[in-house]
């Protein structure tokens, strides 16, 4: 009798810990599933990132690449420092002889006119000016101004010596529109701020004149 209860209690041991081991072995793959299924998630978005960051760096090079509807060219165009007030061939100037002194033209807003020949100047640094006129509304010249405080190598000032309310201006090139929401604006930055026309790339937009 003793014995057929002790080896009952043995069975009964053994099959607790056969129970134990498989519940043991079931936590094991739960996490395991766990884990691999994170690590995929993961590894998903960040292949899903890497290649959203590609597509957007590949549109960003191809919008810089096409041409921008209405943009005047100038080329051959002089670089000769002087002194002396220039006579541009275009209103405002594009490039040319200059002073030279660069107006100072990063994320700069001149609220009066700026001399040509500084402004020329800073153009061959690689900079856009956006000039405006009386005829640019209050939310025109609101909108550019922030455009400009957020965007290197810019600088914007008055110009009333101009045939439309707004003209954007790069080394030998120039975009003339009516409002400054028209989308053009943002492709003319896009494409020519420290474009390929820049004479002088990566020279500096500060440390010049501040009128």
């Amino acid at each position: 009798m003793g014995t057929s209860n002790a080896k009952a209690r043995s069975a009964e041991r053994r099959a607790r810990v056969e129970e134990m081991r498989r519940a043991e072995q079931a936590s094991e793959r739960r996490a395991r599933l766990l884990t691999l299924g994170a690590a995929t998630v993961i590894l998903a978005g960040l292949v899903g990132g890497g290649w959203f960051l590609f597509a957007a760096a590949e549109d960003k090079e191809e919008a810089k690449a096409a041409p921008v509807k209405g943009v005047k060219s100038w080329s051959k165009l002089t670089q000769n420092h002087v002194t002396a007030k220039v006579d541009y061939p275009m209103s405002p100037p594009v490039g040319g002889d200059h002073n030279q002194v660069w107006v100072n033209c990063d994320k700069q807003v001149y609220t009066k006119a700026v001399p040509n020949e500084n402004a020329v100047h800073g153009l061959e640094h690689g900079a856009v000016w956006i000039t405006y006129n009386d005829k640019a509304s209050e939310a025109d010249v609101s909108r550019l101004t922030d455009t400009v405080e957020k965007t290197t190598y810019t600088f914007m000032s008055p110009y009333e010596d101009q045939t439309s309310p707004v003209v954007l201006n790069a080394w030998g090139k120039q975009l003339k529109v009516d409002s400054a929401s028209d989308a053009r604006v943002q492709r003319f930055l896009d494409k020519y701020v420290q474009g390929e026309q820049t004479p002088e790339p990566g020279a500096a937009c500060t440390g010049g004149m501040t009128p």
